[in-house]
Parts: structure tokens; sequence; C-alpha cells
């Protein structure tokens, strides 16, 4: 059973960057990603933190960007040549609430770095730092991506299972 989620976590972070791209040139793009990228790993670990729940989403399907789609007015998928919108596909609307809510709360980002302790997943704080203590070339190149008012739509979605998955009584598994 394939247990890697770097698809699910690629096409995520894709999304939001493609939602909420990036004010400036190359590096500005890359810090965007690189920015997006950690806030999708976090919330991805956190939502399926067991390697039998890795499992279970990469053979299930995480479902999709259509309603992430609908709420930030993209354009629909039908619009394009099938290969142009299939890694939408690999999109996990939670993982991404989950991540625009991180984006945008560093406090929040802090607690479910925290909270990865007990999961399978093994990764620092440093791995995180540019989500857990951007500067301000992080910050100038993900405008977009970390606007509480323009996630909050997403991040909204999702926000009540991502606190009560936090909760220090309850367990990570999913």
């Amino acid at each position: 059973m394939l247990t890697d989620l770097s698809p699910l976590i690629a096409a995520t972070a894709r999304w939001l960057t493609v939602a909420y791209p990036p004010s400036g040139g190359a590096l500005a793009s890359a810090l965007c990603e690189a920015q997006a990228r950690q806030a999708v790993t976090v919330a991805a670990w956190l939502r399926y933190p067991t390697e039998i729940d890795a499992g279970l989403v990469t053979m299930a399907g995480p479902g999709g960007t259509a309603r992430l789609d609908w709420i930030t007015g993209a354009e629909a998928a039908g619009d394009h040549a099938a290969e142009e919108w299939a890694w939408r596909t690999w999109v996990d609307e939670v993982v991404a609430s989950w991540a625009a809510a991180l984006l945008t709360d560093t406090e929040l980002a802090g607690l479910a770095v925290a909270g990865l302790a007990d999961s399978e997943h093994t990764a620092g704080p440093a791995e995180f730092r540019r989500l857990l203590t951007p500067d301000d070339a992080d910050r100038s190149a993900a405008a977009l991506l970390r606007h509480p008012d323009l996630l909050a739509p997403v991040a909204g979605l999702h926000r009540d299972q991502l606190l009560t998955r936090l909760d220090p009584g309850r367990s990570l598994a999913a």
C-alpha cells in the first residue's frame, strides 16, 4: 500500500500558491512555495498521523478542489484539458483549510508543529522555520498567501477540526 503523502502535499501546496500567488519574481515564488509546502506538510501530517492513515487516503483519494475552487472563485477544471488539471484531484480540502489556518496564525502553527511530536512523522521546528517565524522577505513574497482576510473562507472550512486535533487531551489518530 502506498503511504507516501508527497503527491497530496505537492498538489495541495500548488493549489494554495495558484489560488494565492506570490508577489514578485522567481525568489518570491520560491519563498511562497516553501511556506505553502511547510504549512501543507504540517497539516497533512496532523490529518494523517500514521502510516495506515496515509495509506488509506492514497488509496481512496483526497477529494480534489471542487469546493475550494468554488469558494475562491477559481475557474472550473472543465475549462482545461485533463492533463492541465489532473493534479487537482490530489488536493485535500481539509489539509488546504488547515494549512490556510496555519499560514494566518503563527501561534496556531507553533501548536501544530508541537502536535507532531506524538505522530509517526519526524521533523523539528527548524524544518518549518518559514512557517513558524517568517521574515520580511517571506511575508512580502507570500502577502496574499498569509493574508487572514483573503484566506478566511478556506481557513474557516475545517478550523474547528484542526482545533479539536490540537487539543492536548485528544489522540492524534484519525
